[in-house]
Formats: structure tokens, C-alpha cells, sequence
């Protein structure tokens, strides 16, 4: 039986200080390091035959955590920036609240949650879905059809569009989808690729 963890990284420096971070390169906090390390532990049992991460150093700090703590540091490794969170364009390094307080909350919800509205100069969920889900495809997927048990480490909105895709997720039932920071996330699948089950370990 195939099985892919999807793990978000721990809490960058932006997230404690509650800023848009998107493509900026931002290292994990103190407590993002201890949710690696805590996501490390809890995937003790695993025996992962590839990892795959974006190109941000917060992504590939938290698998390298990860595989240290289980002591996988030889996995095949890959990074692509299909991967990366979305771009958060004229928002990125701004406070989260203060932006609400400029535009409304309700619009700030929209740009971070919705499927198909793009933050001024960003992304939407909806374009990073369209380099995330190809690589999937090409990459993971057929991983996957080979019954091999495989990690991802990436971002909030790169592994909405991931979650989306193996849900099956209306685009309003993605607007109330929040993954959490250093929270395993495994999908079990059967010969054909199906999603058989899925949980937060």
C-alpha cells in the first residue's frame, strides 16, 4: 500500500510575526524547530523512499529536521519551486491584521482562502494549483502507483491545491481549509492511486 505524508513546515519567523510571506525565503522559527522536530517523532515509523520539498528554505529545513530525527538523511531527495507557496505578490511582508484593518477582513479572507482571486501582484490558490498539480502528476503520482511511501514537506496554499486535487474539494469547501504547521498529514492509497484513507497523525 502506497502512502504520502504531506507536511506543512513548522512556523517560519513571518508566520509568529503575522506577516504575508509567500516567496520570501524566510527561516523557521524557535517553535517552527520544534515542530519539526515533533513531526519527526511522530513519523518515527515511517521508512520514506523519496521526499520531495519546495525550493524555500523553511520547507527544506523542516524535512531535513524530519529526516534526521528518523534517521532517513540518505532519502532521494528533490526540490522544485512547484512546490512553493503561492506568491503573495504586493502583500508579501505586510501584517496580516493591519492589512485587514486597510482592505476588510472579508476581502483579506478572500485572497488567502479563496480558490480563483488573486492578491494584488500574487497568486490565487487556483495558479498555484496549476504548477503544483502537474507536478504532482509527473512527479509523485506515479511514486505513488509503484506502492512507495513518500513525503512532501511544502506550504500552506501549495498543499491546499494538493489536498483539494485528492479530496476532490469544491472551490467553497477549499475557502475553509486551513493546514496547520509541523501536522503529518497521511494519505493511504490502493494499486490504482485511489485515496483509500487519510489522517493527521
Amino acid at each position: 500500500m502506497a502512502r504520502l505524508v504531506l507536511l506543512r513546515h513548522g512556523e517560519s519567523q513571518w508566520n509568529l510575526e503575522n506577516r504575508f510571506t509567500g516567496w520570501v525565503d524566510v527561516p523557521l522559527s524557535p517553535k517552527g524547530e520544534q515542530e519539526a522536530r515533533a513531526a519527526g517523532e511522530k513519523l518515527n515509523g515511517f521508512r520514506f523512499d523519496r521526499a520531495y520539498t519546495s525550493v524555500l528554505k523553511r520547507a527544506i529545513d523542516t524535512l531535513r529536521i524530519v529526516l534526521e530525527i528518523t534517521g532517513q538523511t540518505n532519502v532521494p531527495t528533490e526540490q522544485d519551486q512547484a512546490l512553493n507557496e503561492r506568491m503573495y505578490g504586493d502583500l508579501q511582508g505586510l501584517n496580516k491584521a493591519e492589512t485587514a484593518q486597510t482592505y476588510g477582513e472579508q476581502q483579506v479572507k478572500i485572497w488567502r482562502r479563496s480558490y480563483d482571486v488573486r492578491p494584488p501582484g500574487g497568486e490565487s490558490l487556483k495558479d498555484t494549483a496549476e504548477r503544483a498539480l502537474p507536478y504532482y502528476e509527473k512527479q509523485i503520482r506515479p511514486q505513488i502507483l509503484a506502492g512507495r511511501t513518500i513525503i512532501v514537506t511544502a506550504h500552506g496554499n501549495s498543499l491546499r491545491a494538493l489536498v483539494m486535487h485528492l479530496d476532490q474539494l469544491t472551490k467553497e469547501q477549499v475557502l475553509e481549509l486551513n493546514i496547520p504547521t509541523g501536522a503529518p498529514l497521511l494519505y493511504e492509497f490502493d494499486a490504482t492511486g485511489a485515496v483509500l484513507a487519510h489522517r493527521y497523525l
